[in-house]
C-alpha cells in the first residue's frame, strides 16, 4: 500500500471498530425507511382510491432525494465532515414517518413521504464515510460490502412489516422506525471521523466532475435500472398481488423475497466482478431486472409475480452496487462526496419518476401492460446506455 493510501485509511483496530459502528448505523437507517414500504400502498388506499395519487405520493421520496442529494455532497466535501448529516438524516426519518403514521389524507402523507426522501439523501454521506475505511482501489468492493448490509437490514425490516400490521395496524410500523431512527442516532454519536480540510467548492471543477464520463455514465443507468424497481417492487407490485389474492403476510414476504435474492446479488457483484468484468456484469442486470417485469406483466397468478420480483431483486442486486462503485472508483478522496451526490441524485430522479409515471400509465391502461411496456422501454434504453460504458 501506498504512503498516501497508508495515510488515508485508518490504523486496523480503529478501522474494525468504525467499520462495525458505520455498518450498524446503515442497518439501523435502512430498517428505518422500510419497516413500513411493503404495504404503504396499501396504506395510502386507504386514504384515496386514485392509482394516480398512490403514485404521487411514492414518488416523493425519490423526488426529494434528487433534489438534494448533490447538495448536500457538495457541502460535505465543503465542511470536510460528514458525520452532522447523518445526525440530521436519522431524525428526519423518524419526522417523516411519524407524520405518516398521523396523516388524515393524501396532503399529509405527500410530506411525511417527501420527508423521508430527504432522510434518504443521507446515503450520500454514509456511502462516502464507509468507503474512505478502505483503499480507494476498493470502491467497489467497499459500496458491495455497504450494500449487503443495506440489503440485509430492508429485508428484515421488510418480512416484519405484515406481522407489525397484524399486531397493531398500519401504524405500529411506523412507530417502530421512528425507534430505529433513534437507535441509530446513538449508534452514530460515538464514530470518530476524520475530518478533513474545508474545500470550497468550485463551479468550474464541479462542472468538470459531473460531466466526466466515468461518473455520469453509471449514474443515468442506475437511474433506469431504479425507474424499474419503484415502478414494481416499491410501487405496484403490491398492488398487483393483493389484486390476485395475497395476504399482507404474502405482500411482505414478496418484498423481503426481492431483497433478500438483491443480497445475492451483492455478494456475486462483490466476489467475481474482477472476473467477469463489470461491463458484462452491467449487460446481465439489465437482461435479469426488465425481464423479471416483463414476467410480472404477463403472469396470470402470484406464482408469475414472484418469479418475476425474484428476477427484479437480483437483478437489482448485481447492478445497483457495481454502477455505484464505478461512479465513484478514479475520482479523488476529496470530491468523492460530490461526485457521490451526483451519482445518487441522478438515480433518485427514477425513483421519483418509475412511481409517478407508471401510477399515471396503470391509471390508464392497468397495472399489467403498465409492466410489460416499462419493461421493454427500459430494456432497449439501458443495453444501449451499458454500450457507452466502453
Amino acid at each position: 500500500m501506498s504512503e498516501t493510501t497508508a495515510q488515508a485509511v485508518p490504523q486496523a483496530t480503529s478501522r474494525r471498530g468504525m467499520i462495525i459502528l458505520v455498518a450498524t448505523a446503515v442497518a439501523l437507517y435502512w430498517s428505518s425507511l422500510y419497516f413500513y414500504v411493503p404495504t404503504l400502498p396499501l396504506y395510502i388506499q386507504t386514504k384515496t382510491d386514485d392509482l394516480a395519487a398512490v403514485g404521487v405520493v411514492l414518488s416523493m421520496y425519490g423526488l426529494w432525494q434528487a433534489i438534494v442529494r448533490l447538495p448536500i455532497g457538495i457541502a460535505a466535501d465543503w465542511l470536510g465532515r460528514r458525520k452532522p448529516f447523518l445526525i440530521v438524516g436519522f431524525l428526519l426519518c423518524a419526522l417523516g414517518a411519524w407524520i405518516m403514521a398521523a396523516a388524515a389524507g393524501v396532503p399529509e402523507l405527500v410530506i411525511g413521504r417527501a420527508i423521508t426522501g430527504l432522510a434518504a439523501a443521507t446515503w450520500v454521506p454514509l456511502v462516502v464515510m464507509f468507503s474512505s475505511l478502505f483503499p480507494p482501489e476498493e470502491a467497489v468492493r467497499a459500496t458491495a460490502i455497504l450494500s449487503l448490509v443495506n440489503a440485509i437490514s430492508r429485508m428484515f425490516a421488510t418480512g416484519v412489516t405484515g406481522t407489525l400490521n397484524q399486531w397493531g395496524g398500519y401504524s405500529l410500523a411506523f412507530m417502530v422506525a421512528i425507534a430505529a431512527a433513534g437507535l441509530a442516532i446513538l449508534v452514530t454519536l460515538p464514530v470518530r471521523e476524520q475530518v478533513r480540510p474545508p474545500k470550497r467548492p468550485s463551479a468550474r471543477a464541479i462542472g468538470i466532475l459531473i460531466t466526466r464520463r466515468d461518473v455520469l455514465l453509471p449514474s443515468l443507468l442506475n437511474l433506469v435500472s431504479q425507474y424499474v424497481t419503484w415502478a414494481s417492487t416499491f410501487g405496484f407490485l403490491p398492488v398487483l398481488a393483493k389484486s390476485l389474492g395475497a395476504s399482507g403476510q404474502m405482500q411482505s414476504l414478496l418484498v423481503s423475497m426481492n431483497l433478500g435474492v438483491g443480497m445475492a446479488g451483492n455478494l456475486l457483484t462483490s466476489t467475481i466482478v474482477r472476473r467477469m468484468g463489470a461491463l458484462r456484469m452491467v449487460y446481465v442486470s439489465f437482461v435479469l431486472t426488465c425481464g423479471g417485469i416483463i414476467l410480472a406483466g404477463v403472469g396470470n397468478n402470484l406464482w408469475w409475480v414472484f418469479a418475476g420480483q425474484a428476477l427484479i431483486g437480483f437483478g437489482g442486486g448485481v447492478g445497483w452496487p457495481l454502477l455505484m462503485g464505478l461512479s465513484i472508483e478514479k475520482v479523488d478522496e476529496a470530491e468523492r462526496a460530490t461526485a457521490m451526490g451526483l451519482h445518487q441524485a441522478v438515480y433518485a430522479i427514477g425513483m421519483f419518476a418509475g412511481p409517478w409515471l407508471s401510477g399515471i400509465l396503470a391509471a390508464s391502461i392497468g397495472i399489467q401492460p403498465m409492466f410489460i411496456a416499462t419493461g421493454v422501454a427500459t430494456l432497449l434504453i439501458g443495453i444501449a446506455g451499458a454500450r457507452l460504458l466502453k
